[in-house]
């Protein structure tokens, strides 16, 4: 048993680790009723493989689907192979389709709610595309997804934001792939704090701009489309397009840094989840969302309030590192048994954000064994010097 731990600042000096109090979690019985709520989901890489983990990473399989069942267990559905699963960096399109599988598989065995990230991956990033050969490239995910008896979500396009000239091209491409899907797909249109490669998406880098082209698609095409998920991180535009959406579409918070005053919602409505912080926070979200379902708001802001000043501490810029602190919280919670990450992400965080982010996880009532996660606090510092 760890009794003390020192924790490193940003003045670089060590300070005592002082455990907090937070309210006392039990995982709910049944899943939320009141929101959708999904919960995009890292995975696991096997750090037994001698493939390059840059160009080849390997995938501890049951590790991952593991993490799986205990989101399902909490009442979770999964967001399948979306960015917080390393989607463009360092999650192969052809691993990717691997994870649809056997989670689809693990989903009809267990009965757990999924959808899954559909994408252009698989064209060559080092090419230039047509927008047929993008389209070609999104129906033919969207068609893999749905043969294998799933839902999807249709994710921006690195290719897309790379090559479409204007707004109406854009409109055509979605078009051509939203004509062709069988069952109503989720849109997610992802930021570029989370993705630089997806700056101006939509056509235009004004974000008013940008907005209306979304609403015309997903307007024209409403039968096909279920909802849209927003990870812009400003919390007025999302309420303000969400207030604009046809009747039967809709909205997913993606937002990291807002989501429970979105979720809770206001007199005009309110936003469902489709978060990569819920990976991280997933009992305390499961048990914020227990209490909006009995109408306890005051509990349902208690247990969420923790949560925020982590949330926006692993999602701190630059943003896209946030699936590092996802996987530490992971490792620290004995979901997994190192901390490494496909692509070598285990160093995308300095020493200070992990000691700092385990601080905030405590505070949040996050960590579910504290002499397990001191341990192995005190051994990620090790491997950087720190005794």
């Amino acid at each position: 048993m760890i009794t003390q731990l020192r924790l490193p600042t940003a003045n670089r000096s060590l300070e005592p680790f002082v455990p907090s109090e937070h309210i006392a979690l039990r995982p709910p019985v049944n899943p939320p009723r009141a929101r959708i709520a999904y919960a995009a989901a890292h995975v696991v890489c096997d750090p037994w493989a001698s493939a390059d983990p840059q160009s080849n990473a390997q995938v501890d399989w049951e590790a991952t689907m593991a993490y799986r069942r205990h989101l399902w267990s909490l009442g979770f559905s999964i967001a399948e192979a979306m960015d917080t699963a390393q989607r463009g960096m360092g999650l192969a399109p052809r691993t990717a389709r691997e994870l649809i599988t056997r989670s689809l598989a693990e989903a009809r065995a267990t009965g757990g709610g999924i959808a899954c990230g559909t994408g252009t991956d698989q064209l060559d990033p080092r090419r230039s595309h047509s927008l047929a050969d993008i389209a070609a490239a999104y129906r033919e995910q969207c068609e893999f997804v749905e043969g294998e008896g799933g839902r999807i979500i249709l994710m921006a396009s690195r290719a897309l934001a790379a090559t479409a000239a204007n707004t109406q091209e854009y409109e055509r491409v979605y078009a051509s792939v939203l004509e062709h899907v069988k069952n109503p797909v989720i849109l997610h249109w992802l930021g570029d704090v989370f993705d630089p490669l997806l700056a101006g998406y939509w056509g235009t880098r004004d974000l008013d701009a940008a907005t209306e082209t979304c609403l015309r698609i997903i307007t024209r095409h409403a039968a096909k489309i279920d909802g849209i998920k927003i990870s812009l991180l400003e919390k007025n535009r999302e309420i303000a397009l969400r207030r604009r959406l046809p009747p039967n579409v809709r909205m997913y918070t993606g937002d990291d840094f807002n989501y429970p005053e979105l979720i809770l919602g206001d007199e005009q409505g309110y936003s469902h989840a489709l978060l990569g912080i819920f990976d991280a926070i997933a009992l305390p979200a499961a048990c914020a969302l227990e209490a909006l379902d009995a109408g306890d708001i005051e509990r349902y802001n208690a247990i969420f309030a923790p949560t925020l000043p982590l949330s926006r501490h692993i999602f701190a810029a630059p943003t896209y590192a946030y699936k590092t602190g996802v996987v530490f919280l992971a490792y620290l919670n004995g979901h997994q048994n190192h901390f490494r990450m496909i692509g070598g992400l285990e160093g995308a965080r300095s020493i200070v954000h992990l000691a700092e982010l385990f601080r905030l996880a405590d505070a949040a009532g996050v960590i579910t064994d504290l002499d397990r996660a001191m341990d192995r606090m005190r051994r990620v510092l090790a491997t950087a010097g720190i005794e």
